[in-house]
Parts: structure tokens; C-alpha cells; sequence
């Protein structure tokens, strides 16, 4: 049983010291990037010709008046 805890107590220790694993900054970063990706899509796609958010729109509205 000893020997499990030290198992345990040095992979806590070894893992308290790595850098795994994302920080907020990170996180923050990727979330930014996601909007980003976005928000180039649909203008892409807008300036194609298609209007997502008019189309979706529509379609919500059509469905609730049913």
C-alpha cells in the first residue's frame, strides 16, 4: 500500500511540474481564433450570394407560424 502512495505522490510531483495542458491564456487564444474563423466564413459566404442568417431566419419563422 506504501508503495502505491509513493507511486501516486510521485506522479502528482511529476505532473505539477510539467507544463501540460492549456492555461487561460491558451484557451482565450483558441476562442479568439474560433470566432475569427467564423466570422470569415460567413462573410464569405455572404459575399458568394448566400445570406446564412436571413435563410436561417426565415426558416425559424416559417416553422413557428405552422
Amino acid at each position: 500500500m506504501m508503495m502505491l502512495i509513493e507511486q501516486v505522490a510521485r506522479m502528482a510531483r511529476r505532473m505539477h511540474r510539467e507544463e501540460r495542458g492549456l492555461n487561460t491564456a491558451e484557451l482565450l487564444g483558441n476562442a479568439a481564433l474560433a470566432i475569427v474563423a467564423l466570422v470569415a466564413i460567413w462573410y464569405a459566404l455572404r459575399q458568394a450570394g448566400l445570406d446564412i442568417i436571413d435563410t436561417l431566419t426565415d426558416r425559424i419563422m416559417s416553422e413557428d407560424l405552422e
